[in-house]
Formats: C-alpha cells, structure tokens, sequence
C-alpha cells in the first residue's frame, strides 16, 4: 500500500527538518543518495511531500539535484569549504557583540548549559552530540544576537560547515577534540569573554576559532595504495 498524505501525514517543512538535523549530527555523509521513493516510506508520505523539502536542502546547497540522478547530499569543493568558512568570519564575530550588546542572564545560561552539555558528550566520547552542540553554542549567539537575517545565514552555513568537517576532516577526526568539532576549551574561552562583557575579545576569539578550524581541514587526497604484492604474487594466487 502506497502512502498517502492525509493530515497525520509529516509537512514538507517537518521533513526538511529532520533531514537537515541527520546532516547537522553527521549521520547523512556526503554522497549519500536521497532517493524519493525510499524516503517517502520512510517518513509515511507520498512523494508529492518529499520534494519540495529536496528541493529547499538544494536551494541551501546542502543537497544537489541533477536530472536522472535525484537527489545526492552535497559533496563541497575545496573552494566552497573556503568560502563557508570566510563568510563566517565576516558574521559571526559582529554577531557575538551583539550578542553581548543585549544578553540576559538568561541567554548566558542557555550558552552555558550547551557548553556543559558538550563537554559532557566528548568526555563520554559521544562525539556525534559534541559535534552538535557544538554547532548549536554558535547558532544560540546568532539568534539571540537581534539579527534574524544574519541568524538565518548562519544556519545554512552550519549545515554545509557539517558537510565540510565530513569531507575534509581527517579520519580519525572524530576521535579528537582538536579536529573537526569546535574545540571546548576555545569555546571556554569564548565564553568567558561573553560572560565579562568583553565584547572586542570576544569578537578576536570568534574569529580565531574558525581560521583554526579551517587550518585543520585536509584538502590533499588520500594516497593511493599499491597492490598487496604478497596476495598478487604469493602461492595462493
């Protein structure tokens, strides 16, 4: 029986979401096929609701469509993970000081409670949730900043910045606080300038926080390996 959208049916804007939040948490890598069909089983819908969600994640370059081939996660140039990465420079430093210019209390203990929470997550070596966090402890600056345009802008950059770490980040990556995730003790330190009001150090830290990032991301291709000459030339062959 083929699924219908009826009203407990999931909108095409739920399912966008949930899409987007498996690339956020590194659970759809690069290349992964979205195939319509499936997806529609997948999420209880017809197809009729998959689309425009594909269609969304491609306006936000976090998914390519090509005729005959559907759907694919994107898969970013070098010179689009550059890209990413410079325009979060050029916003997210002016978005902490404002951040800063208008923060309650209660917008410091969110930011504290996220940086808890990732901390937490890589001492368990759950660094799926780490990676999350940490992305989430940026975008709560932004949109607790007062500039909803810029808070938007962010969010797209995160969902790419996600297929940029599972692109180009080393393959033992995940298993280091010092590579792909935004390091805690630099959010630490982030932090702890938000915290006094330092608006200028805070602004410095951000900035330097991601030109580290990008440093760590490893364009070069893997090296090919050659042939097993034991298993070519041995007895067994």
């Amino acid at each position: 029986m083929k699924p219908t959208d009826n009203a407990a049916g999931q909108s095409s804007d739920e399912i966008y979401e949930r899409i987007l939040a498996a690339v956020l948490d590194h659970q759809l890598p690069p290349g992964t096929k979205l195939v319509e069909d499936r997806l529609a089983t997948a999420f209880g819908v017809s197809r009729t609701r998959i689309r425009p969600a594909l269609v969304r994640l491609a306006s936000e370059q976090v998914v390519t469509m090509a005729p005959n081939r559907g759907a694919v996660v994107a898969r970013p140039t070098e010179q689009e993970a550059r890209e990413v990465f410079e325009v979060r420079r050029m916003i997210e430093p002016a978005l902490v000081e404002r951040f800063i210019a208008r923060a309650s209390r209660g917008d410091l203990a969110v930011l504290a409670r996220c940086l808890d929470q990732e901390e937490a997550a890589r001492a368990a070596g759950d660094m799926r949730r780490a990676i999350r966090l940490a992305g989430s402890f940026h975008l709560e600056i932004a949109e607790r900043s007062g500039h909803a345009t810029l808070g938007r802008i962010l969010r797209d950059l995160t969902a790419r910045t996600s297929l940029v770490l599972m692109t180009y980040s080393a393959a033992h990556a995940h298993e280091r606080e010092e590579a792909t995730a935004c390091g805690c003790r630099e959010h630490r330190a982030l932090f702890d300038a938000i915290r006094i009001g330092d608006a200028r150090e805070a602004a410095r830290q951000m900035h330097s926080h991601l030109l580290r990032l990008e440093a760590q991301l490893n364009f070069e291709p893997p090296a090919a390996l050659g042939p097993d000459l034991e298993k070519l030339f041995g007895h067994a062959a």
